[in-house]
C-alpha cells in the first residue's frame, strides 16, 4: 500500500503495514531500529530546513538553485524514513528542530555562509560514516535498501557543497580566532592530548633525586635515634636503598608502559575515525594548519598531499592531538632501568660513610656529601627545566637540609622513648 507523508507539516494521508513489509525481530530490536530510523528522519527534516533556508539567503542564482536542490532531495529521505517508520508501527514522527534548521545557529553565523557550508559538508560526511555502520548494525532489509539509496545521495551532496566551498574559498587566510573557534567544536568532545613522555635522562635525574632525599631522610633519622650507630644506619639506608630503586624502576616502568598504551589507543581511535570518516579528519587537520596562519585553500592543498597515504594522514592527526610520536615515547624497560639504577645511585650516598665511620663523625660527613648531592641533583634539574642551574641546586640544598634536620630531630625524639 502507497503512504503519502507530508514533510512540511510531519502529517500522514495514510497508513497500513503489511506483513510483508514487517521483519520478526523481538520487541527490543524493533525499538532500537525504529529510534534508529527516527534519529534518522529528524537529521534528514534538519538538513532540508538548513538548506532550505540557506537557499533563501543565497543571492547567486546558481547557488541558490544548488541549495535548494540539496533541501529537496534532503526531504525526500525524510520521506522514505518516515514511510519505513510508519510500516514497523511507529507513531508519525514530529520534527523537533527550528523552521531554519542549523542555518541561524550561532555555530554558522560565525564565520558567515561560507563557514557554514564547510561545516554543512562535515555533517554530510558524518552521514555518510552513520549511515554506512547502519548498513551493517541495523539488520533489517527494507531499511538497508533505503540506507543504500540515501548514501549514494548523500556522497553526491558532499561533492556537491564542495564543489560550492571550493571555488568560493576567500582568497585571505580564515581568521585565526574564527578558525580555532571551529577546531574547538570539531574536538569538542575528544579527549585532551597526553603531555609528552619523559625521556630516560628525566627519569635518571628523578630517581636520584627521590633515592637521595628518602634515604638521606632515613640515614637521618636512625642516626638520630642511635647517635650514628653504623650497624643500624647501614642495615636501614640499605633497606630503604633497594626499596626505593625497585619502587621507583617499577613505578617508570608501569608509567611509561601506560603512555605507550594510552598513545596506541588514541593512534587506534584515529585509525577508525579516518576510515569511518576521512572527510572529517581531512577537515580536522586543515582547520588546525588554518589556526597557525595558512589560507583554508593552502591548509587543504596542504592535507590533501598528506592524506595521499591513510597511514600519513593518521599518523599526522595523532601527533596533532597528543603532541606526540611514536618514537617520542620513553621505552617502558629503559625508564625502568634508569629509574632504578639512578635512584640507588642516590639511596646509595648518605649511606657511604657509615662504611668506614661512625657516630658523630660519619653524620657530619654524610650530610655534607648528601647536600652537596642535593646542589648537584638540582643544577643537573635545569637540563629539563627552564630554570638556572644556581637556582635550582640552592632550592634542593635547602629542601635536603630541612628535611635532615627534621628527620634527625624525630629520630633523636623516637630514640629516648
Amino acid at each position: 500500500m502507497i503512504v503519502l507523508y507530508d514533510n512540511h507539516t510531519g502529517s500522514l494521508d495514510m497508513h497500513s503495514a503489511t506483513s510483508e513489509d514487517r521483519l520478526e525481530m523481538s520487541g527490543r530490536d524493533t525499538d532500537r531500529l525504529i529510534d534508529a530510523l527516527t534519529s534518522n528522519w529528524q537529521a534528514e527534516m534538519r538538513g532540508y530546513h538548513t538548506y532550505n533556508t540557506l537557499s533563501q539567503q543565497e543571492s547567486d542564482p546558481q547557488r541558490r538553485r544548488t541549495l535548494r536542490n540539496l533541501a529537496l532531495a534532503e526531504e525526500h529521505h525524510a520521506g522514505l524514513w518516515a514511510t519505513r517508520l510508519l510500516d514497523l508501527g511507529a507513531p508519525a514522527p514530529e520534527y523537533e528542530g527550528t523552521e531554519a534548521g542549523d542555518a541561524d545557529s550561532l555555530a554558522n553565523r560565525i564565520g558567515g555562509q561560507e563557514l557554514a557550508l564547510r561545516r554543512l559538508e562535515l555533517e554530510e560526511s558524518r552521514d555518510i560514516a552513520r549511515y554506512g555502520r547502519q548498513i551493517q548494525e541495523l539488520g533489517d532489509e527494507p531499511s538497508i535498501a533505503i540506507l543504500k539509496e540515501v548514501l549514494a545521495d548523500e556522497a553526491d551532496h558532499y561533492l556537491t557543497l564542495g564543489g560550492l566551498i571550493r571555488h568560493h574559498l576567500p582568497a585571505t587566510p580564515l581568521e585565526p580566532e574564527l578558525a580555532q573557534q571551529a577546531l574547538n567544536e570539531l574536538v569538542a568532545e575528544r579527549e585532551k592530548g597526553q603531555p609528552r613522555a619523559a625521556s630516560w635522562i628525566g627519569d635518571a635525574i628523578y630517581g636520584v633525586n627521590d633515592g637521595l632525599g628518602a634515604i638521606f631522610g632515613i640515614v637521618s633519622g636512625v642516626s638520630g635515634a642511635t647517635l650514628g650507630n653504623a650497624h643500624f644506619v647501614l642495615i636501614a639506608g640499605l633497606a630503604g636503598m633497594i626499596a626505593s630503586a625497585l619502587s621507583m624502576g617499577s613505578g617508570a616502568y608501569l608509567a611509561a608502559k601506560s603512555e605507550r598504551e594510552i598513545y596506541e589507543a588514541e593512534f587506534a581511535r584515529e585509525r577508525d575515525a579516518v576510515e569511518y570518516n576521512e572527510a572529517e579528519a581531512r577537515e580536522l587537520l586543515s582547520l588546525t594548519f588554518q589556526v597557525r596562519g595558512l589560507s583554508a585553500e593552502d591548509a587543504d592543498h596542504f592535507v590533501g598531499h598528506i592524506a595521499e597515504k591513510k597511514e600519513q594522514l593518521v599518523e599526522a592527526l595523532a601527533r596533532e592531538r597528543l603532541h606526540m610520536t611514536d618514537k617520542s615515547l620513553s621505552d617502558p624497560w629503559v625508564s625502568a632501568t634508569s629509574g632504578a639504577i639512578s635512584t640507588a645511585i642516590g639511596a646509595f650516598i648518605p649511606v657511604v660513610p657509615f662504611f668506614f665511620m661512625a657516630g658523630i663523625p660519619a653524620i657530619l660527613v654524610a650530610a655534607v656529601i648528601s647536600l652537596l648531592a642535593h646542589f648537584a641533583v638540582g643544577a643537573a634539574k635545569s637540563l629539563i627545566t627552564i630554570r638556572s642551574w644556581w637556582s635550582s641546586g640552592l632550592e634542593m640544598t635547602l629542601v635536603g637540609a630541612i628535611e635532615g634536620v627534621v628527620t634527625y630531630a624525630i629520630g633523636i625524639g623516637i630514640g629516648k622513648l
